[in-house]
């Protein structure tokens, strides 16, 4: 059976504000009953300890900012998730880095 549909093909273009990217050393992933967000943050001072005025308890702040938010949709993830595998196993592939 010979399909006559033409086969869909993206034409991906980026504009060259986004074509450098953003540097991100943190990631958030987290749902909303709509889809799921992704924040990519980079961590803008060393850690250090504090003191929480409520319970006296001490922890370690990590002062971060988000400097990208995705929101994709459900049916994304899996294809996303198969993109990361594929791309981390030809990384380890080059480099001979396994993390």
């Amino acid at each position: 059976m010979v399909n006559d549909e033409p086969e869909n093909r993206l034409e991906v273009s980026i504009s060259a504000e986004v074509e450098m990217g953003q540097y991100a050393n943190f990631a958030s992933v987290w749902h909303t009953e709509d889809g799921f967000v992704l924040d990519f943050a980079v961590i803008t001072r060393p850690p250090q300890l504090a003191n929480d005025p409520s319970s006296g308890q001490h922890f370690v702040s990590v002062p971060t900012r988000i400097v990208s938010r995705i929101r994709i949709p459900p049916s994304q993830v899996f294809e996303l998730m198969k993109a990361l595998e594929q791309q981390l196993t030809a990384y380890e592939k080059e480099t001979g880095h396994k993390n």
